[in-house]
């Protein structure tokens, strides 16, 4: 195993194995969904090796807390159909602190290969012919469906989970509804709180059943975190009325577990 490995690494000169970063390299990290005890400790290490550490908007105080005292921070958050840095610049950015032989640290919510714009700053790195590492983290939906106590799979229900995005460069994002549609579907939706009524309105076109449970999860994992139950026929109205402000992931197909008061108390005493 340790001979494949070596040779794997040896043949891709730009990927580096090590879980410490190395002047003129960047580490693409994952923060996970907020709470700073769930966040790896190869994470950790990282934020606390850096020279500098480009965030996203998402990433928490608590988290950021956690940076070396050396390094420099830079907000590089995006808002969706809000305040945008322009991916150019975050690219030049990477570039520039690796090329100048600094501790790069790229800090994206959740985990960088979900919906993080990995690819894009990838192939500027690759092109720089920099080093990186990418470093998993815990992803919105796996905090998210823990909240409620639920499972993303279940025997006897589905055998599979969707990830979707509520919307993307061109707008609502369009889906394969008819199967999402189907009894037994389950689903979790980023940044799918303004697409609400677009989403009900296309799986009720293909004939969701308009009693299927949706939760909507509010700033998962964190002490703020907001629950709202309800169906595809009421989601627009309820979630307008819950007002989230915070980001949010919409389950379909997945109601909270009715013991959830419990694991809510359990937490609350954790804490």
């Amino acid at each position: 195993m340790t001979t494949t490995r070596t040779a794997v690494l040896a043949t891709t000169p730009n990927r580096v194995g090590s879980c410490c970063l190395v002047p003129g390299q960047v580490a693409f990290v994952g923060s996970g969904p907020g709470d700073a005890d769930l966040l790896t400790v190869k994470a950790l290490r990282a934020l606390q090796e850096a020279d500098v550490i480009l965030y996203d908007r998402l990433v928490s105080v608590e988290i950021l807390s956690l940076a070396g005292p050396k390094a420099i921070l830079e907000d590089v958050g995006k808002e969706g159909f809000g305040p945008q840095i322009s991916q150019e610049d975050i690219c030049a950015r990477l570039v520039a602190h690796a090329q100048n032989g600094l501790k790069v640290v790229r800090l994206k919510s959740g985990d960088p290969t979900v919906f993080g714009r990995l690819d894009e700053e990838l192939t500027a790195i690759e092109a720089a012919e920099i080093r990186f590492q990418i470093v998993p983290g815990i992803t919105a939906a796996s905090a998210a469906v823990a909240s409620i106590g639920q499972s993303l799979t279940q025997r006897g229900r589905n055998s599979s989970v969707r990830f979707l995005t509520g919307h993307d460069m061109r707008g609502f994002a369009d889906h394969d509804w008819a199967t999402l549609a189907r009894p037994g579907e389950v689903a979790a939706i980023y940044m799918g709180k303004k697409s609400a009524r677009f989403v009900q309105g296309r799986l009720i076109m293909h004939g969701a059943d308009r009693a299927t449970p949706v939760t909507v999860i509010e700033n998962a994992s964190r002490p703020d975190e907001r629950v709202l139950e309800t169906t595809i026929d009421r989601l627009p109205t309820d979630l307008a009325e819950a007002a989230f402000d915070g980001p949010a992931l919409t389950f379909l197909g997945l109601a909270p577990r009715a013991s959830r008061a419990t694991l809510t108390d359990l937490k609350m005493e954790l804490a």
